[in-house]
């Protein structure tokens, strides 16, 4: 696809927001026009919270295309890549509707950068030891996953360690990063309800058309059961492709100990979670 790159967009593609992300007066006019031009639906899910299957659901509904939209994926914690969104919003990298999916936490600059686009993400609840869990299945199979981490490294010797010592780098090294996430997104959707939509896993078990629509909708992408349900059964029939693991509630308690869940539990409480959304987590 042909765009025209003009010398405002040009600059602004590498151009730098301020140190705190905010992006000021005609800097941050043009780029909130441009993010009236297309559609973007944003899965700024946690690692192993269905967002690779339900990303390609989403895609197979809008006619959609998935786009890297960060620097690079390595390490997992994403922070956005402004030229691929201006590159998009101009007419380029995909024809239909810019799909991202991308383990990102609500920090003030993310925000920020969301805010001037006016993209309003989907996040996904689910219990942090289920994650957990599936991430270490991940870990043990894949040497690609154990490169790529959670911002931090994973030893050389991982895949030789007890399951109890697994278990123990999870709960030390991982959780941290999920208490993080959770504790940014439940500030945000505090700050700004109407930019977040939440979605719930346990839902996602029950009725996936509904949890789908949900996404779909609050992107401005709006279909109807009949398309959810349909693009659903396409991506369940490739889900051994799309990183799936189990998707079965309760699994870290197969994986973790009391003792894991209290020290996970003293995390969470550390940063004062709705009574809703605790619950969901732990």
């Amino acid at each position: 696809m042909e765009i025209a790159l003009d010398a405002v967009a040009v600059r602004a593609a590498f151009s730098q927001p301020d140190p705190d992300g905010a992006f000021r007066g005609a800097f941050a006019d043009y780029l909130h026009d441009l993010g009236r031009r297309r559609p973007v639906l944003m899965f700024a899910f946690a690692p192993k919270a269905a967002g690779t299957f339900l990303r390609a659901a989403a895609i197979e509904a809008v006619d959609g295309q998935l786009v890297r939209t960060v620097h690079a994926q390595g390490g997992r914690d994403a922070q956005l890549y402004l030229p691929v969104f201006v590159h998009y919003y101009l007419g380029g990298l995909c024809d239909g509707p810019l799909v991202a999916h991308v383990h990102m936490q609500a920090l003030p600059a993310n925000r920020r950068f969301l805010e001037v686009f006016d993209i309003r993400p989907v996040i996904m609840l689910r219990p942090v030891a289920d994650m957990l869990a599936s991430f270490l299945d991940m870990l043990n199979a894949s040497e690609e996953a154990r490169r790529d981490g959670l911002n931090c490294t994973i030893p050389d010797d991982f895949t030789t360690l007890s399951r109890r010592e697994q278990a123990d780098f999870a709960i030390d090294m991982l959780a941290p990063w999920y208490a993080s996430y959770f504790a940014t997104w439940a500030t945000y959707a505090h700050d700004a309800p109407d930019r977040i939509c939440v979605l719930r896993y346990r839902d996602l078990l029950a009725d996936p058309a509904e949890v789908l629509e949900m996404a779909l909708t609050h992107a401005g992408l709006r279909k109807d059961r009949v398309a959810c349900e349909t693009a659903l059964a396409k991506s369940w029939d490739e889900r051994d492709t799309l990183c799936f693991n189990k998707g079965v509630a309760g699994r870290g308690r197969e994986y973790f100990t009391w003792q894991h869940f209290s020290r996970l539990s003293r995390m969470l409480d550390y940063h004062h979670l709705p009574d809703a959304w605790r619950d969901q987590l732990f």
